[in-house]
């Protein structure tokens, strides 16, 4: 799609950071795009956790509904006791070398969530397994899962409560993730052809890492994320503008239906945006 066929009702903006059923959003990938075009979006990042497994769906979606769908992921890694995480935009979802490393990273999703479980029916919150996984279903296993489950099960409330009694660091049923590190993830995303980026700096507060990514051969920097305030986006346009990076964004959209719900098209970016990852990804 050029920009002279945007429908009328579109507006020239992307959202470049939406999670669907894949990962732990709500939406379907096909549901996802059809939730942009209703925002009057030109085109919508598919940025699933560790995964690319709703992208196929989302740019058949896309073909149909006129949404230019950009295939993406976000890989989630640790840095010191904090994470950061990264994005890819433009990948080859068809990467041999890359979806090695991500059936390698659901594999330790999958044991991860077991052991979580493991653990809560030791303390009396009797969480079936299979439950979690019927939860999951097709998408990448995680604790947003897990907590889901334990509602059910009336060990809390409600997500939130479910997450600080029993899921977060220190919690009685909490399990240390697999490391990955930035720099690793940043190989995977440039091993698919994608161009980087860390995903809202402005949460993981590593800024140190932006210069050490840019020379490992990082392209991007996500400034315009919900979890940014005026000041935190001007911040990191300079910084974007001082390494040279294309300044990417998004909702980070998990769809309705949750504790937080955040809109598809809530935080945007110019279409241009797109077209400059789009030709960063190609000439490589």
């Amino acid at each position: 799609m050029q920009i002279d066929e945007i429908p009328s009702e579109r507006r020239p903006l992307a959202d470049l950071h939406v999670h669907t059923t894949a990962s732990d959003g709500t939406l379907t990938p096909v549901e996802t795009v059809h939730a942009a075009a209703s925002a009057g979006l030109m085109a919508v990042g598919i940025s699933d956790h560790d995964t690319v497994a709703g992208v196929k769906d989302a740019l058949e979606a896309g073909a149909e509904a006129d949404v230019l769908v950009v295939p993406a992921i976000e890989i989630n890694t640790d840095f010191g006791e904090s994470e950061v995480h990264m994005l890819g935009y433009f990948i080859d979802i068809e990467s041999a070398t890359m979806l090695a490393h991500l059936v390698e990273l659901r594999e330790h999703r999958l044991e991860r969530a077991r052991l979580m479980v493991e653990k809560l029916n030791e303390i009396g919150v009797m969480v079936p397994f299979e439950r979690v996984l019927e939860i999951a279903g097709t998408g990448s296993v995680g604790r947003p899962h897990i907590a889901r489950a334990i509602v059910e099960a009336g060990g809390a409330s409600g997500m939130n409560g479910a997450f600080g009694k029993f899921l977060v660091k220190g919690a009685p049923a909490y399990v240390p993730r697999f490391k990955l590190t930035p720099f690793q993830a940043l190989d995977i995303i440039r091993s698919a052809g994608g161009v980087a980026s860390m995903a809202h700096p402005g949460s993981s507060k590593h800024d140190e890492l932006i210069p050490q990514l840019v020379a490992a051969g990082m392209q991007a920097l996500e400034c315009y994320h919900t979890d940014h305030n005026s000041h935190a986006r001007k911040h990191y346009l300079k910084l974007a503008k001082k390494y040279d990076l294309i300044p990417t964004g998004g909702s980070d959209s998990h769809g309705p239906h949750l504790l937080r719900m955040v809109p598809i098209g809530h935080v945007t970016v110019d279409i241009d945006v797109v077209y400059s990852l789009r030709e960063l990804a190609s000439g490589r």
